[in-house]
């Protein structure tokens, strides 16, 4: 993630700000400019960057419900911002805590959707486009003993569902101990789940296809018994060796997913690093030196073994910090020669245009 400045006092702002925290001035994310712009509004409905003058409105979503703070050119047609024209299905408001749960997944899908128009991926709302992409966020219906009222997190033919109990911590790091996740997220399931949508847009009918059997495996065998199979039976021994996760090791699919979105998190990671300024430089361990200050733009590089140089050591100071403050590892992963080769697959898909 990028850094934002205040454009009327220059303050820092977080991705997430509606008004800058040192001079009030509202604040809303523009998507057609990637800004986070301080905008004053004109009484007419429209809002007016300081900087430039250019004239938006506020996101429906923002306006009403306060769960965006994203904005739109004010000769757009559209009521929502195009992270909140996405949605096929929020949930019902009128459900004490849902609204929390949902702004909390609104937060969540909105720095996916950065990072896919960082990449210049499509990213249509299904509504709009026949290959579009769509979210339903559903909860669980109050039926005992019925499987059929679990809401399953996943994907299918464009439609993203999340159980918006995941936007619960509470509930997360329950099922997070009880599928032996070393890391699970709401960002992560939003992330894994693009990789399918992703798979079938990008993969499936394009030349892809078969370098991506080479390197992920056979997708053909049947998806259902391999996850039947990896529930009842777990994975194969020194599946570390191989993949990015237990998870990954049941289909190449599931592999596909859980690589697509870690390559997710290592591009917006090491994008917040180098807006930092962040250098890594471990005194006295040879061989984990990690260079120079990260001099481009990781979303926009073409050198893969540029990101996986300063990847690694990024990764070993992010754990090393996140120890020192007594918490577990930030980064529970280890990127064995296939899984880098992987990602790679991943970067040229990416960068195909």
């Amino acid at each position: 993630m990028k850094l934002f400045h205040c454009g009327r006092c220059a303050s820092l702002l977080y991705f997430e700000n509606s008004c800058c925290t040192s001079c009030g001035a509202s604040v809303g994310f523009a998507p057609d400019v990637m800004e986070l712009l301080a905008i004053d509004p004109k009484g007419d409905g429209s809002w007016v960057d300081i900087a430039s003058g250019i004239q938006y409105r506020l996101c429906g979503n923002y306006q009403s419900q306060g769960a965006c703070n994203w904005i739109v050119p004010f000769a757009d047609s559209h009521a929502f911002c195009v992270a909140c024209r996405l949605n096929r299905t929020i949930p019902d408001l009128s459900v004490a805590r849902n609204h929390d749960l949902w702004v909390r997944l609104e937060r969540e899908k909105r720095r996916l959707v950065y990072s896919l128009l960082r990449l210049g991926l499509p990213c249509e709302p299904r509504q709009e486009s026949q290959n579009g992409l769509a979210f339903d966020f559903l909860a669980d219906q109050p039926a005992l003993f019925d499987e059929r009222a679990k809401v399953i997190t996943g994907h299918s033919h464009g439609v993203i569902t999340l159980n918006i109990a995941e936007a619960d911590p509470v509930e997360r790091e329950r099922m997070r101990s009880q599928m032996a996740e070393p890391y699970r997220t709401v960002l992560g399931h939003f992330r894994h789940e693009s990789g399918h949508y992703y798979w079938d847009l990008l993969v499936r009918p394009g030349p892809w296809l078969g370098s991506v059997r080479d390197v992920f495996g056979d997708d053909t065998k049947d998806y259902r018994q391999a996850l039947d199979q990896h529930y009842q039976y777990g994975p194969p021994a020194g599946w570390q060796s191989s993949y990015i996760s237990a998870y990954a090791s049941s289909h190449p699919w599931e592999d596909w997913a859980e690589t697509w979105a870690h390559y997710l998190h290592m591009v917006d990671t090491l994008e917040t690093a180098w807006q930092f300024g962040v250098r890594v430089n471990p005194r006295g361990e040879p061989g984990i030196d990690g260079g120079p200050e990260l001099a481009f733009d990781p979303y926009k590089t073409h050198d893969f073994d540029g990101l996986i140089r300063h990847w690694l050591p990024l990764t070993l100071a992010l754990n090393s910090l996140n120890r020192s403050m007594g918490h577990e590892y930030a980064y529970p992963f280890v990127l064995a020669d296939p899984v880098v080769e992987k990602l790679r697959l991943v970067h040229r898909i990416v960068n195909a245009g």
